[in-house]
């Protein structure tokens, strides 16, 4: 344990030296939120949005890049170089494969979310395929979810789901669409909480907390290391990112996050936990796939406006007060879930 908080604060370190320059280096190039009337999956435009969010218009978005940039890099030296400091390989998978895994997660969602931030800031206006519509979008987070699915069934050998209380169930093949369903709703579910000041990051805080606690109880080293380094990025991102926030994850950050939160469940063969312990994400998420399919099914909305971060926001709170109050839910489901898991 003593290595893995070593891992935390040199992540830490690394970023809070890195991200005021970054930050400038977003400034420079004019990588930020752009003045625009947005519009939901339909295209159909969203006033409420674009009220509550006016005054965000030019920070800089994109700040997901250098986390993935750095925790990738530290990761590799880290595993490479892991009796160096003290950390013993230990692991239920085979090594290399697992390492591969996280870090193909990690990049690959990362770079489709890179490029639709830079599609939203720099435009590429309305071109079918290019131009990445959601249906595109989410297309392509299905075919690198199930190629990921693939691997953690195929290589890792990992087909089963634990539910507590009831029986471990043996999915065989249906384990990948299985698993290919929690990483592209999670993927989706931290991008949608990534809509006020340091909400999604703050969550994705408290989640991997969890998670470093559950796989470091069954000495997978690989994963933990990578979590660790992961939770020292994220708390030195917090402190531009928390309200009035100066750098945004962007669907760089948010897209990659949330798959790799995901597939951390599944590496730790807790799907369920996983839902529990990223139980504000899911209620996020929740609200918004309602809201569309009553659009779809009814032709109106089921809520003024979606996710329920927002119509907290449109019935008056506060930015700030709905932020910490989701972090306190946060905290309650993490919790939950690991008594859960060690019950």
């Amino acid at each position: 344990m003593v290595q893995l908080l070593g891992l935390v604060l040199l992540s830490f370190f690394v970023i809070s030296v890195l991200l005021v320059p970054f930050i400038n280096i977003l400034y420079k190039i004019k990588f930020q939120r752009q003045k625009q009337k947005t519009r939901d999956i339909f295209e159909a435009r969203t006033p409420i949005f674009d009220k509550l969010h006016a005054h965000k218009i030019g920070t800089p978005v994109g700040g997901g890049t250098l986390i993935i940039f750095v925790v990738a890099i530290l990761f590799l030296f880290v595993t490479s170089l892991s009796p160096i400091f003290g950390i013993e390989r230990t692991s239920i998978y085979p090594y290399k494969s697992e390492i591969q895994l996280i870090l193909f997660t990690f990049l690959s969602f990362g770079i489709l979310g890179l490029y639709d931030d830079l599609r939203k800031t720099f435009g590429f206006k309305r071109a079918h395929f290019w131009g990445l519509r959601f249906r595109y979008k989410f297309l392509i987070q299905w075919i690198l979810a199930l190629v990921i699915s693939w691997i953690l069934y195929k290589d890792l050998g990992i087909d089963v789901v634990n539910i507590r209380f009831f029986d471990v169930f043996d999915l065989g093949i249906f384990y990948v669409p299985f698993a290919a369903f929690v990483i592209v709703s999670f993927a989706n579910a931290v991008n949608i909480s990534d809509g006020l000041d340091g909400l999604a990051a703050g969550l994705l805080v408290i989640s991997l907390i969890a998670f470093l606690i559950m796989s470091r109880s069954i000495l997978d080293t690989t994963l933990s290391s990578f979590i660790g380094l992961l939770i020292g990025s994220l708390i030195a991102f917090l402190y531009f990112n928390i309200w009035p926030a100066r750098i945004w994850l962007g669907d760089v950050g948010a897209l990659s996050l949330g798959a790799t939160l995901a597939v951390s469940g599944l590496l730790l063969g807790k799907p369920i936990a996983l839902a529990v312990i990223g139980g504000v994400f899911v209620i996020e998420v929740t609200s918004s796939l309602l809201q569309l399919l009553s659009k779809k099914l009814r032709g109106k909305k089921l809520f003024e406006v979606a996710p329920i971060h927002l119509w907290l926001q449109n019935k008056g709170w506060e930015e700030p007060k709905i932020v910490f109050r989701f972090w306190l839910a946060q905290m309650i489901f993490a919790t939950f879930g690991l008594w859960l898991s060690f019950f």
